[in-house]
């Protein structure tokens, strides 16, 4: 269960990276609110993978990001289906009777192999993108990255203490 969770998010985050990077650089949309654009506001949005609109980018690197993205589509999207046909075949494995131990094991590896490639394809891109940018910008982009992790550290930690609060709640003898 948690192995599909992590391919759903390894998905989803590919996909939000890989349209997140595209939409970027695209011309300037208007602010929203906070000034902001349109629909990029909170918390692991379209650019969590980059946090490219905090940096800055030049005009001359924006259409480098966009040359980057629209080179890597086919690519993303080829193996966005095939991690797809790869989780159906597992679910399918999985479910099939009577169990076959080496059908899992097959659909299994097989989802693994479309992820090890899903995740060099995307690390491909982000040190494309990272080589455009400046030295400064490269430092501010390390701080995100670095900032990003301690909130989500944060947030689990949060989310444990709430867990472990229902725990001892529900632990109670009712009086």
């Amino acid at each position: 269960m948690v192995r599909h969770f992590r391919f759903v998010g390894v998905t989803a985050l590919v996909a939000m990276l890989a349209g997140g990077a595209f939409a970027y650089a695209q011309d300037p949309a208007p602010a929203g609110p906070r000034g902001r654009g349109p629909g990029f506001g909170g918390r692991g949005g379209p650019q969590a993978g980059l946090a490219l609109r905090q940096l800055d980018l030049t005009e001359a690197q924006r259409e480098q990001v966009r040359q980057l993205m629209q080179q890597n589509r086919e690519q993303m999207r080829s193996l966005l289906d095939r991690m797809r046909a790869a989780q159906d075949a597992r679910r399918k494995a999985v479910e099939v009777v009577p169990f076959n131990e080496s059908q899992v094991r097959a659909a299994m590896k097989d989802l693994a192999d479309v992820e090890a490639d899903l995740a060099v394809a995307e690390a491909r891109l982000q040190a494309d993108v990272y080589g455009l940018l400046s030295a400064d910008q490269q430092q501010r982009l390390v701080k995100l990255r670095a900032d990003r992790e301690a909130r989500a550290k944060q947030r689990a930690q949060q989310q444990q203490q709430r867990l472990q609060q229902r725990q001892q709640r529900q632990a109670r003898p009712q009086a």
